[in-house]
């Protein structure tokens, strides 16, 4: 592992803002400075007018192996995160088979080890087969190998399967990582259950079919003393009801989207690509979600990037697959929409898009001398237009599809290697 030094740029270090080199040696950031002399055998980039930032961090990704590769591989959804600029991702357990044992979850690190490019850090299912009910999986042989627990696409449904599941989550010292819906509150519903379902003749989902689960959940959590974090929040009831908890001092945190903070059901177009779950709620749902991101109540941007074959976001709203990708537009919609706009500085966004979820999640590291060269180059005045087919995720489903936005990754370090590299940089 060679020499690396990033020369003129613009450094986001754990101890301030500054403007300078800095080397990265043998998977180690060795140096920061103002002008650092490099030798014969160091490569030098020239990062003038770039950003240096620490690693961006994801706890919300599915890269769909095993079991649905011709979504996505280990190795294109963690290229495509480091095209993000993201070091390390939370991927989920819906598998096949389901990460509900230690033989089952070997099959998903085994891929991991092979090919993923960034760090990947795998959920457990929270039930055996990731069903939401039945038997809960073994805490304690699965949770040194895991970032938590989670039966992620489904709610768990029993109260009493939830509270018992967080006393082991609790007893081997880890955490629920819960997406929260009451499925006898579903109906057959595909989009909020609001003006444009209605207007259109559609099924909605209510927004109790989330809240209402994250409202027992807390209660559950503060019974039980458990680390507990709300996937994916997208109702203004879900966000009070979180700043209420950690008001009372609960281990209770949250992530939304950056799709629930730019677009609302008034958004909608009769196409695959603007239906995920939860799905964008109402123009006041995402007003109060901003608002909870703004005041710290939600201290996690995450992506729920959720890549499907092309056919299978091609049949509309009512019959495609839900979910879309999101992991290599997240930083630039945030930067060009709330950074550029004034709205949010750019310390809070490397606050929920890095600093955050490391700590939340128990990660660790910053941009400092002696700490893990995970770093994330940004061009932040190339303006650019997204355009799917320049995506490396096997994924092309995005409702910002042609919108134009700021803040380019031109590379990204994973332990001190090249994951990823704009072509000329």
């Amino acid at each position: 592992m060679g020499k690396l030094i990033l020369k003129g740029a613009t450094i986001h270090a754990a101890e301030g803002t500054l403007q300078g080199d800095l080397m990265v040696e043998n998977g180690v950031i060795s140096a920061i400075g103002e002008a650092l002399n490099a030798d014969p055998e160091t490569r030098v980039v020239d990062c003038k007018g770039k950003h240096i930032v620490y690693g961006l961090v994801d706890v919300h990704v599915h890269l769909r192996e095993p079991g649905h590769s011709h979504k996505e591989t280990i190795r294109t959804g963690t290229l495509a995160a480091a095209h993000g600029g993201f070091t390390t991702v939370c991927s989920m357990p819906n598998l096949n088979p389901a990460p509900d044992s230690v033989e089952h979850l070997q099959q998903q690190l085994d891929l991991i080890e092979r090919d993923a490019v960034i760090e990947v850090k795998p959920y457990a299912a929270i039930t055996i087969g990731q069903r939401g009910k039945g038997e809960l999986v073994d805490f304690g042989a699965l949770a040194a190998k895991v970032a938590g627990f989670s039966d992620d696409g489904k709610g768990v449904q029993s109260e009493e399967l939830m509270a018992e599941a967080m006393r082991r989550a609790k007893g081997v010292d880890s955490r629920i990582v819960a997406h929260c819906e009451v499925d006898d509150l579903l109906h057959g519903g595909y989009i909020h259950d609001g003006d444009y379902c209605r207007e259109h003749n559609h099924r909605g989902i209510c927004s109790e079919s989330e809240w209402e689960q994250v409202e027992r959940d807390i209660r559950l959590a503060e019974a039980t003393d458990c680390q507990y974090h709300v996937c994916h929040i997208s109702t203004r009831e879900s966000v009070d009801l979180v700043r209420r908890a950690k008001a009372r001092g609960l281990r209770v945190s949250c992530e939304t989207a950056p799709h629930y903070l730019l677009l609302c059901d008034k958004d909608l177009q009769e196409e695959g690509r603007f239906k995920m779950n939860p799905p964008l709620r109402s123009a006041e749902d995402r007003d109060a979600l901003i608002e909870g991101v703004l005041d710290g109540t939600i201290e996690v941007l995450a992506t729920d990037h959720a890549p499907h074959a092309a056919d299978e976001k091609s049949r509309g709203l009512e019959k495609s697959a839900f979910g879309i990708v999101g992991i290599e537009t997240s930083f630039p919609l945030m930067y060009t929409h709330f950074v550029k706009t004034g709205r949010m500085t750019f310390d809070h966004l490397m606050a929920v898009m890095s600093k955050n979820p490391r700590h939340i999640f128990g990660f660790g590291g910053e941009l400092a001398v002696g700490q893990r060269a995970d770093l994330a180059v940004f061009d932040l005045e190339k303006e650019y237009e997204i355009r799917p087919e320049e995506f490396l995720s096997m994924g092309k489903s995005t409702p910002f599809e042609g919108w134009r936005v700021c803040g380019e990754c031109v590379m990204t370090l994973c332990r001190g290697e090249v994951a990823y590299e704009k072509a000329n940089l």
